[in-house]
């Protein structure tokens, strides 16, 4: 049985997910107690030693990654339970993190528990995840993402990133460091990991750091400065040009 944490600030949320569990997960999930704000359930946490905690954002004495911030060894799984808040939802999925949307969907909440009961304590990553969403959230101004592939987990600097190549639903992302990191995520998943100030869609397949491009060719193409070439779409040449280059 993975024990199981619930931590929201509002007993209604609670109770929902505490019947889903017990609707859906009744064999493989036990709620070993409940908490509405940090401090409360810091000591929860501390004296249940869960495998798994559902985490809502925003607490009643301050937010979820406060609460993550002051537990020194995070050796369970979480899934985040958040309203549309949308800064949040992008530090999550920047630390390649899962998290569940009020009101809850019963299919997404299936989704997200049968991930996390395959995965359970397997995760041995999980605090530099926590990190890399923690400083998304907070406002740190290098940014850190977090790639999963099959056999790695890397930590990679926005600014490192070169450009981004989309085949299906893999993308490559290219780095200064001359690595090649595969994902799977389609280039519509990836680009939502990245900054928008930033990284740009010049093609159906391509997403390009502009910091990184030194010129326009006439033959429709961005020169980046290690001289790798990264083609623009028809469809996308004003808005390339306007959002580079002006």
């Amino acid at each position: 049985m993975i024990r199981t944490v619930l931590v929201d600030d509002e007993a209604y949320f609670r109770e929902k997910v505490r019947a889903k569990l017990l609707t859906y997960f009744e064999d493989d999930i036990e709620i070993v107690g409940e908490a509405e704000s940090v401090e409360t359930a810091i000591a929860l946490i501390e004296e249940q030693k869960p495998d798994l905690v559902f985490l809502d954002i925003h607490l009643t004495d301050g937010t979820g990654f406060d609460l993550l911030d002051k537990i020194p060894n995070k050796d369970f799984d979480i899934i985040f339970i958040t309203g549309f808040d949308e800064h949040a939802i992008k530090a999550i999925k920047v630390g390649a993190l899962d998290y569940i949307l009020k009101p809850i969907d019963d299919d997404e909440f299936k989704e997200a528990v049968d991930k996390a009961i395959k995965s359970s304590k397997q995760e041995t990553h999980i605090e530099k995840l926590i990190e890399v969403s923690s400083e998304y959230f907070k406002g740190v101004k290098k940014k850190r993402i977090i790639l999963k592939t099959l056999d790695n987990v890397y930590v990679v600097h926005e600014e490192d990133i070169l450009y981004c190549r989309s085949e299906g639903n893999y993308t490559t992302f290219y780095t200064q460091q001359m690595e090649r990191i595969v994902i799977s995520k389609s280039i519509k998943k990836a680009i939502e990991l990245l900054s928008k100030d930033v990284f740009i869609r010049c093609h159906q397949s391509y997403i390009v750091n502009k910091n990184h491009v030194v010129r326009y060719n006439k033959q429709g193409v961005l020169i980046i400065n290690t001289e790798m070439k990264v083609p623009v779409s028809r469809r996308h040449k004003d808005y390339v040009i306007e959002k580079i280059f002006n």
